[in-house]
């Protein structure tokens, strides 16, 4: 394998999207960084990209169409919708399960060295809560693939760091969960609250170089 990498991205522009993008613009092992989009890219986004940042808008209802950008060693997928956004459970779906899904499967036929996707503490197929379900159901379909090599799920937490849309159930949990992160010990460790710089650099480390 080169020295130098190329990274597609999909969800680039969500809490740990952006995060994301900005660290793999200044991590030098990466040649190119692609990004997937539904709309163009504000103004002022990101840092400084020189030559590395490649945009490309596309429909994600046609997500099978672009399956030669997959073919970029390093595959981050951080979609992901609430069903208050998404406006039904099976929009929802839509986005996290069936989008992350289908990235996994064009990844696999591109032959990606590595697929990270974002996951969800608690996920599990068997919840009676229907978004720790999906992610459940969406863990063991990508596990379950035979020829995608290296696929891991990172479940983070409560997310910290700023959003574009103010979300005032969110805000809240997360000042409460500030100040009950010394609780979280031992086996609660894991549902303490974690930055969104935090996650994306988990993505990195998780990907084979």
């Amino acid at each position: 394998m080169s020295d130098k990498f190329h990274a597609l991205v999909l969800g680039a522009t969500g809490l740990v999207g952006k995060q994301l993008v900005n660290q793999l613009l200044v991590d030098k092992r990466y040649e190119s960084v692609t990004l997937l989009l539904r709309k163009p890219l504000a103004q002022n986004l990101f840092i400084d990209s020189n030559k590395k940042l490649q945009p490309l808008v596309i429909d994600f209802n046609r997500l099978d169409e672009y399956q030669g950008y997959f073919g970029a060693e390093h595959i981050y997928v951080c979609l992901g919708t609430t069903i208050k956004k998404a406006g039904s459970r099976a929009n929802f779906r839509r986005v996290d399960f069936e989008y992350v899904h289908i990235a996994a499967q064009l990844a696999r036929a591109q032959r990606a060295a590595s697929f990270v996707w974002i996951s969800s503490v608690g996920a599990n197929a068997k919840s009676r809560n229907f978004y720790l379900r999906v992610k459940g159901e969406l863990e063991n379909a990508i596990m379950k693939m035979t020829g995608l090599e290296h696929a891991s799920g990172v479940r983070p937490s409560l997310l910290l760091g700023e959003r574009e849309e103010k979300r005032f159930g969110e805000w809240l949990g997360a000042r409460l969960a500030k100040i009950m992160a010394p609780l979280f010990k031992g086996k609660l460790a894991k549902y303490r609250p974690v930055s969104a710089h935090e996650v994306a650099a988990q993505m990195v480390r998780l990907q084979r170089f």
